[in-house]
């Protein structure tokens, strides 16, 4: 992967270009007048972050690149503080001061909701385990503005944690965490959204293993929730049991310690 900018950038996007290649640890290369794809071309490799003076871009060979976007996060958490149910915050029984374990990252919407369910007493912790994605996130969750106050410090609250969610698994101690969430990538899509489809050129499409739901259920206090495809077979493979029908294609299992 390579690090760039937008052209003719300022020297605070240059600047913060050169920190990130160096903390992921790839080649910084200046913008110029050359196209992503010219770059591309000139040093062999299709993969770019791509620093603008707001935001950062992430181009994995698709056309489209991903970037930070709290997606239906903003209008579930709009629900919730208008006293609607949010399927996710009911099923895993999340309150105020409750400490969420998100294993999953992805793009940290159900991250957001989770931090503002838990409120300031809470906690919520999210891993990602690709280094590209873990660092637009990061970023988006610390500098996206909305026009919802309480949304944006529910998005500040939020910790990113780079690396593999099982080495943070069998770190924790037991009973450590109220609930831990798992929402792999789906290997059906339930749909191909403007989001989720450049998401899929840097997430970690692995399933998850018996052995870290063993670990979840562990450190888990109250729950261990996974999300996935509603007739998915990962349900019972992870000893989720069969899910409750619901009217939409995703659903939730649960499991209490």
């Amino acid at each position: 992967m390579l690090v760039t900018t937008s052209y003719s950038p300022s020297r605070e996007a240059e600047e913060k270009a050169k920190r990130f290649a160096e903390e992921l640890n790839v080649r910084y290369v200046s913008r110029g007048t050359a196209s992503v794809r010219r770059l591309g071309e000139r040093y062999r490799d299709k993969r770019f972050l791509l620093v603008t003076e707001r935001e950062l871009h992430y181009y994995g060979g698709g056309e489209t690149p991903l970037f930070f976007h709290p997606s239906l996060s903003l209008v579930r958490v709009k629900r919730l503080l208008n006293g609607e149910p949010d399927g996710l915050i009911e099923i895993s029984g999340a309150v105020p001061g409750d400490v969420v374990l998100d294993c999953t990252a992805g793009l940290g919407s159900d991250s957001i909701v989770f931090s503002y369910a838990v409120g300031e007493t809470g906690e919520v912790t999210a891993m990602e385990s690709e280094a590209a994605l873990y660092t637009i996130v990061r970023e988006g969750l610390q500098a996206y503005e909305t026009h919802l106050e309480t949304f944006n410090a529910a998005m500040r609250r939020v910790r990113m944690k780079l690396g593999p969610h099982m080495d943070e698994l069998r770190a924790r101690a037991d009973k450590s965490v109220d609930i831990v969430y798992f929402d792999p990538m789906f290997r059906d899509p339930v749909e191909e959204s403007s989001a989720i489809g450049p998401l899929r050129q840097v997430a970690n499409h692995a399933p998850l293993s018996v052995e870290a739901i063993r670990e979840a259920v562990r450190v888990a206090r109250k729950c261990v929730v996974l999300k996935e495809h509603r007739d998915s077979g990962e349900f019972e493979r992870l000893g989720f049991g069969q899910p409750a029908r619901t009217r939409t294609k995703i659903a939730y299992g649960v499991i209490h310690p």
